[in-house]
């Protein structure tokens, strides 16, 4: 039997690789990707950090800069998590599939397409680039042209001359918006009225909000920062795309037609495709077997600790897993907080 199995080889499961391995308990890494840098392999080719590299660190070793660029690129940051990686040791186990975790006799048991792994505890930080979201809307079936996600998109070529509808007001519609705006016809779809940070605002007041954050919940108070992650961060394309006039959103469409969106108003707009960058789920299949207790649609939780089993932690899925926790900074601060309370759980006379 092992001390902990860590499910996801990504930012989250890295940044508790690195706690565990100073902790003193016996761990291994799963990871179902065949090579090093989790959801950052398959950014589309533009994608880039809001924030310079020296605000965007794993615990122990702060990213290199990368030369010519003030926002590093998904690549570099693949390469980060991979240098990473190899740099502290961490026993990464790849490709590996989890299918299942479940309770047997007091441990945890976790099923993979390579075996069992035993474990007295296990930190699922499986993220959610493997469960994109698409809002169900009528006639989706209908549209004629190809409907991609985020997750499907990687340069704007395809696109050439063609009318792209872009649903959803984050950062991934305003990046993706400005790039396919300048070989194609486009129209932004909201759900709500998208919100701009301001033009100095990026990665680095957001990294001081968390900082902020992290020091009033250590000192047991309440800190509202003034910076959301939901809003717009204003990297260099998406302020040139504000400049050429096309970062402009309308109201989210009520239907798909064979040609395109509608409106209840009567208003059409034709097109030849659509991309949804409308956000993920928690990719959370491997827990259900545990039958964890719901709360807002995802598993309850104390911190990152889950409420029925506590040895299982959850790390990176989102605010409920602790502020900025899918960010790289976010990832390190609730990391070290998970592996801490397992310090404690596992400890000789602690049960």
């Amino acid at each position: 039997m092992i001390d902990v199995v860590v499910i996801g080889g990504g930012q989250a499961g890295l940044a508790a690789g690195f706690y565990l391995r100073r902790s003193g308990l016996d761990f291994v890494i799963l990871d179902a990707q065949t090579g090093p840098g989790g959801a950052w392999r398959h950014g589309w080719e533009s994608l880039r950090l809001f924030s310079p590299a020296q605000y965007s660190p794993l615990p122990g070793w702060p990213m290199p800069p990368q030369p010519g660029e003030t926002f590093p690129t998904a690549a570099h940051v693949a390469q980060y998590l991979a240098d990473y990686e190899a740099r502290y040791e961490l026993p990464v186990h790849r490709p590996v599939r989890v299918h299942q975790v479940r309770w047997d006799a007091g441990a945890f048991v976790v099923g993979t397409d390579r075996g069992e792994w035993v474990a007295r505890a296990v930190i699922s930080a499986t993220g959610t680039w493997q469960s994109p979201h698409v809002p169900a809307y009528p006639g989706q079936d209908a549209f004629t042209g190809p409907q991609l996600h985020t997750v499907d998109y990687r340069t704007p070529e395809r696109f050439s001359g063609q009318r792209v509808v872009v649903v959803g007001g984050g950062n991934s519609a305003a990046q993706i918006l400005a790039e396919v705006s300048t070989v194609a016809d486009t129209l932004w779809v909201t759900a709500r009225p998208p919100r701009f940070m301001p033009d100095d605002v990026d990665g680095r007041v957001l990294f001081d909000v968390a900082t902020a954050r992290a020091a009033a919940q250590c000192a047991g108070v309440r800190h509202d920062g003034v910076a959301g992650l939901g809003d717009i961060v204003m990297v260099p394309p998406v302020r040139e795309a504000r400049d050429r006039g096309v970062l402009h959103a309308v109201p989210m469409f009520d239907r798909l037609t064979s040609t395109g969106v509608a409106w209840s108003s009567g208003r059409e707009y034709a097109c030849d495709a659509v991309i949804w960058c409308t956000g993920f789920a928690p990719h959370l299949d491997h827990l259900a077997p545990l039958g964890l207790t719901l709360t807002g649609g995802h598993p309850a939780t104390a911190g990152t600790r889950s409420v029925d089993h506590p040895g299982l932690h959850l790390l990176g899925y989102g605010d409920w897993t602790g502020f900025a926790s899918a960010t790289l900074i976010g990832a390190g601060r609730t990391a070290k907080l998970a592996v801490t309370e397992l310090r404690t759980h596992l400890a000789p006379g602690s049960r």
